[in-house]
């Protein structure tokens, strides 16, 4: 028992661990950024639409989510968040940057 409490006062756990390593490949990247971003904004997942590598040896992933369900679902409210993740595969920032309805074409 109090050999868990002090490797809580260390910071080191088995997810913190995990969560550390650096994040090799898109399609990891994707993961994490679409795991964190909908973890936060509570948004239905609908797809990632681009992954390219950031500053830093991390990763900027945009993220389509679904955030007004309309009948037809063609009238539906989407939106694209761009997130930026650190070389670990951290949350650093995530901002939306596109709203659409999903029957809209690209402009």
């Amino acid at each position: 028992m109090t050999e868990h409490g002090g490797d809580e006062r260390r910071g080191g756990s088995a997810s913190s661990t995990k969560r550390r390593r650096p994040v090799r490949g898109a399609g990891k990247a994707a993961r994490r950024a679409a795991e964190a971003l909908t973890e936060l904004i509570r948004h239905r997942l609908e797809g990632v639409s681009a992954v390219c590598p950031g500053e830093d040896d991390g990763w900027v992933v945009d993220v389509d989510v679904l955030e007004l369900a309309r009948i037809p679902d063609t009238t539906s409210l989407l939106a694209t968040y761009r997130v930026e993740l650190d070389a670990a595969g951290e949350l650093v920032q995530y901002r939306r940057i596109a709203r659409f309805r999903r029957g809209a074409q690209d402009q």
